[in-house]
């Protein structure tokens, strides 16, 4: 079996040594082998966890979601269905996140057409952010501020979506 410094374990992995690192310290990867010198060696099964570990951050999944994948992986006896409703769950979160994207584009979107962008110093852009207009609707319509927040942001919002009573 070879050895590799962590060096050429980045190389052949695509994680950087600082990652490398990070996940032998957060236990994503066993603690590696030292030299006589003290330099970290790795094997070529350290390198295919590191690149399991690479495609499940590609995936966005968060590193204890690895960690529970990670058992799964080198659990033999698991079932499908067990990575299944992991990976399930993790695209449900991931909808979550793109309409949540989506709101905030759709916001900023309207914050933007609001603006003349021209030489006066009003700006409907920074009172929006001011109010909290950024954050009033998801993608579905439904509100995501908190109560306190929500009538500045519906007045300014009909300011931005109606007839905007100042000369803007």
């Amino acid at each position: 079996m070879s050895l590799m410094n962590i060096g050429q374990a980045a190389e052949v992995s695509g994680v950087s040594a600082k990652m490398i690192r990070h996940y032998e310290s957060v236990g994503l990867l066993p603690q590696a082998t030292r030299t006589n010198a003290g330099y970290r060696q790795y094997t070529e099964k350290d390198a295919h966890t590191l690149r399991f570990v690479r495609h499940s951050r590609d995936l966005g999944f968060s590193l204890d979601q690895i960690r529970g994948i990670l058992d799964l992986w080198h659990n033999r006896r698991r079932r499908s269905s067990q990575v299944k409703a992991l990976a399930e769950a993790h695209v449900k979160q991931l909808d979550q996140k793109a309409q949540e994207l989506l709101a905030m584009k759709t916001a900023l979107e309207k914050l933007v057409d609001s603006c003349h962008g021209d030489d006066r110093p009003e700006c409907p852009i920074l009172e929006g952010l001011e109010t909290g207009v950024s954050s009033c609707t998801q993608a579905s319509g439904q509100r995501m501020a908190p109560k306190g927040v929500r009538r500045r942001i519906s007045a300014t919002s009909a300011r931005l979506t109606g007839n905007l009573p100042r000369s803007f």
